[in-house]
């Protein structure tokens, strides 16, 4: 059986840590791994999640299964986060959470809970997305087609062409869209721009799916959902994915969420029927450790406030690694405008470089990036900021 396989290329990006990690050069420079690091190229465990761990420790009594759902404080309390506590479709019973192992996990369970509602519905992705999106879904049976988004020679958005190719979405189909700091373009909607998108969903009647890896590291927990929360409150049908890999900086926990909004609770309760008869085959149960920090924190008034300030910090280095790298490029007497880097949000941006230059950047310099250019913000330090501007500055 085995014989017959064709091997599958590998993750680019798992690729270019392995190439990092064996690499020799004492300025080597990695922008390719998306998580978080802090000034000393350390993915610190937050303190909030020491005490919380600490907490569980000391009063969990067992270790058995925790039923498909997951637990339903978790669910309760990563509800919240997204929507805010008193959102209307919380108050009129209209949302049903489940946990999940990460944010992939809850996409995934999502595309099988798509896939049972409609067969043949068409998910749209943005362009660029995710790498993995679109490998998710396409293993969950659906076809996967794409919208404009990331214009990258004015490195902005095709807002209207996304609006326009939006209108033509069938009523039957799915629309992917990026809550906040979007992967990998960095370019997020505003808020005005958003209320066009929910209104132009709300008019077309297709599915809306939120994936909201992020929150809290673009400008804040609130106004990074800001988009969730308006189609909620817009729409009949909804799907939202929540990871707390990196606002919790819980990457290896694998815990996450999905959630269903239906236009009233009997039809909530269905579709939670079929999200767990998903569950049931996919997974059977999620992991319970990282939903238990995480509503510990989430259920503690003191440890919520302490992991607030500790995602400002975090989201606070972001924003300072692209305002320092834009004016350490100015520094180097690079004349090409990079001041877009400090204008998007997130982990991520294009650097807008070619991949031969992309190539050259690892060869010469051992600086790591995907070779779309795609950087990881939270690798830029003080310590590596101005080889990496000199480096950038003598292949442009």
């Amino acid at each position: 059986m085995f014989n017959s396989l064709i091997a599958m290329p590998a993750d680019p990006i798992l690729g270019l840590l392995t190439q990092y990690r064996e690499d020799t050069h004492p300025q080597k420079v990695d922008l390719g791994v998306g998580v978080y690091k802090d000034p000393t190229g350390v993915t610190p465990i937050l303190s909030c999640v020491k005490k919380a761990e600490k907490f569980r420790l000391d009063t969990e009594t067992t270790k058995v299964y925790i039923g498909p759902t997951g637990s339903p404080q978790f669910n309760t309390l990563m509800t919240e986060l997204a929507f805010g506590a008193n959102h209307s479709a919380i108050l009129a019973n209209r949302i049903r959470t489940v946990s999940t192992p990460g944010g992939t996990g809850a996409l995934r369970v999502a595309g099988d809970f798509i896939k049972r509602c409609n067969p043949n519905a068409v998910l749209w992705v943005s362009d660029p997305t995710w790498a993995n999106h679109i490998g998710l879904f396409e293993a969950a049976g659906i076809t996967v087609k794409t919208y404009p988004y990331y214009d990258y020679d004015s490195k902005s958005l095709k807002f209207d062409e996304m609006l326009a190719a939006l209108s033509q979405v069938s009523p039957d189909d799915v629309v992917l869209f990026h809550a906040c700091c979007h992967n990998p373009s960095g370019m997020d909607l505003t808020t005005v721009q958003w209320d066009k998108v929910v209104a132009l969903t709300k008019e077309q009647g297709f599915t809306p799916l939120i994936d909201m890896a992020y929150q809290g590291f673009g400008d804040g927990v609130d106004i990074d959902a800001y988009g969730v929360r308006q189609m909620a409150a817009a729409v009949d049908n909804m799907i939202l994915c929540s990871s707390c890999s990196k606002n919790f900086g819980l990457y290896r926990e694998r815990i996450g969420s999905c959630s269903v909004i239906a236009r009233d609770a009997h039809t909530a309760n269905v579709a939670q029927s079929v999200l767990l008869y998903v569950v049931r085959c996919l997974y059977s149960m999620p992991p319970a450790h990282g939903a238990a920090i995480v509503e510990t924190i989430l259920g503690s008034a003191e440890l919520t406030q302490e992991w607030l300030d500790e995602l400002k910090v975090m989201r606070d280095r972001i924003n300072g690694n692209r305002a320092i790298l834009v004016d350490k490029l100015k520094a180097n007497g690079v004349d090409r405008d990079f001041s877009f880097i400090a204008r998007q949000k997130g982990m991520f941006s294009f650097l807008g470089v070619n991949p031969e230059q992309v190539a050259r950047l690892q060869k010469e310099f051992s600086i790591y990036m995907v070779g779309s250019s795609r950087i990881s913000i939270a690798g830029i330090s003080e310590d590596n900021v101005d080889y990496l501007a000199q480096s950038i500055a003598r292949v442009l």
